[in-house]
C-alpha cells in the first residue's frame, strides 16, 4: 500500500475526528485534549520509558486513563532472568494529571506519599527522576537518568478507530543515549551502554482491543540499529507504525506479523518467535529471555500483558534493496489484551 505521510496542522477537527491519518518521523500534528468531543471515560494518556543494556533495565509508566491514574516501575535482570514490578493506581482522581499535549514540550510531574515521578525536558534532553518507597524487599528505589535523542530515530502515527471520534496518536523514540543509574537500597545499577525508548500515547480508545508491539535498540556490526514494529487495533490502512533505524537513517516498512508459537493451543511466549512481512522485506528471529506477565481484572477493567524481552537477529531489506542483517540486538515484543 502507499502509506500516507502526515502534514502539519491540528490533529482533530471541530467534531473531534482525526483530520488526517498516517505517519511521520516527528510530532507534526498538534494534539490538544480540549479538542476531544467524546463524553465519558475513554480518553487515555500515557508516557512510558524503557532504558536498558544487555545486563539490566528499568521501565517507568505514568498514565491518566480518565477514571484512574497509574504509575509503575519494573526492573529487569537479564542474567538471572528475573523482573520485579510495583504499580500503584487510584480511581476517579479529583484532578487530572495534566499530561503534556506534546512529547517535545512540557513536564510530567506526579507526586504522592511514597512516590515521585518527574519526566523533565531540559535543553533538548529528557531527565527522568523517579523515587518509590518500598519498591522491593522494603527497599527504596531511586533513579536519575538523562536521555539524549539522536536524529532519525522516531516514529509518529495517527490511527483512527472504526468508531468516529476515536483515535490514537502515538510517538515512539528509539536509540536514545543514556547517562545515569538507578539504585535499589544500597545496590546501584549503572546504565552503561544502555539505550532509552519512549512510548508517548494520547487518544480516545475503544473498550476492547489487543495490540502487538515490538521495539529494539542496540549495536550490531558497529552500527546503531533499532526498530519499532506493531499492529492490532484501529484502521491502519493509511499507515503502519513499522520503522527501521540504521546508522543514522530511518526506513519505513508496511505490514508485519508477529508469529508467536503455541503449545497445547496456548501462546508459548518463551519459545522462539518469528517476525515476517508480506513483502518479504522483514525476517526476524526472536529468542526470549524473560516474560513480564501481568493480569488484572477489577470489575469491568481487565488487562492481560505479556511483554517478552530477548534478542533479535535477522534482516531488513531497504527500499534500495540493500539487505541489512542484525545480530543479538536486545529488545522486547509484547501482546496486550485490554478491556478498559
Amino acid at each position: 500500500m502507499a502509506e500516507q505521510r502526515l502534514t502539519k496542522g491540528p490533529l482533530l477537527d471541530e467534531r473531534g475526528n482525526l483530520i488526517e491519518a498516517g505517519y511521520h518521523e516527528d510530532l507534526i500534528r498538534a494534539y490538544d485534549r480540549k479538542d476531544i468531543t467524546v463524553k465519558g471515560m475513554r480518553i487515555k494518556e500515557w508516557d512510558y520509558y524503557y532504558i536498558g543494556n544487555q545486563k539490566h533495565g528499568i521501565a517507568f509508566t505514568v498514565a491518566d486513563n480518565s477514571y484512574m491514574w497509574l504509575v509503575s516501575i519494573t526492573t529487569f535482570d537479564f542474567d538471572s532472568k528475573k523482573e520485579h514490578t510495583k504499580s500503584l493506581m487510584g480511581f476517579f482522581p479529583v484532578k487530572r494529571l495534566n499530561m503534556p499535549s506534546s512529547s517535545r514540550l512540557g513536564h510530567v510531574v506526579f507526586q504522592k506519599k511514597g512516590f515521585s515521578f518527574e519526566f523533565l525536558i531540559e535543553n533538548d534532553k529528557r531527565h527522568l527522576k523517579v523515587h518509590m518507597d518500598r519498591f522491593k524487599d522494603n527497599q527504596t528505589l531511586n533513579a536519575d537518568i538523562i536521555l539524549t535523542e539522536k536524529e532519525n530515530t522516531s516514529m509518529v502515527i495517527a490511527t483512527p478507530f472504526e468508531i468516529k471520534r476515536y483515535f490514537y496518536y502515538n510517538h515512539k523514540i528509539n536509540l536514545m543515549t543514556t547517562e545515569g543509574s538507578y539504585t535499589i537500597g544500597q545496590d546501584t545499577y549503572p546504565l552503561i551502554d544502555a539505550f532509552g525508548t519512549l512510548d508517548w500515547g494520547r487518544g480516545v480508545w475503544t473498550y476492547k482491543n489487543t495490540w502487538y508491539w515490538s521495539s529494539a535498540s542496540g549495536i550490531s556490526g558497529s552500527k546503531r540499529v533499532g526498530f519499532n514494529l506493531g499492529y492490532g487495533f484501529g484502521d491502519t490502512s493509511k499507515a503502519s507504525e513499522n520503522m527501521f533505524y540504521y546508522d543514522g537513517a530511518c526506513y519505513k516498512f508496511e505490514q508485519v506479523v508477529f508469529n508467536i508459537p503455541k503449545k497445547n493451543d496456548q501462546f508459548d511466549y518463551l519459545s522462539p518467535w518469528t517476525f515476517t512481512s508480506e513483502q518479504g522485506d522483514i525476517e526476524l528471529w526472536f529468542q526470549p529471555i524473560l516474560d513480564r506477565h501481568s493480569a488484572s481484572n477489577v470489575v469491568v477493567i481487565k488487562s492481560i500483558q505479556h511483554q517478552v524481552f530477548g534478542k533479535f537477529s535477522g534482516y531488513f531489506i531497504l527500499p534500495d534493496k540493500r539487505k541489512i542483517e542484525i545480530h543479538d540486538v536486545m529488545g522486547f515484543a509484547e501482546r496486550v489484551v485490554n478491556h478498559w
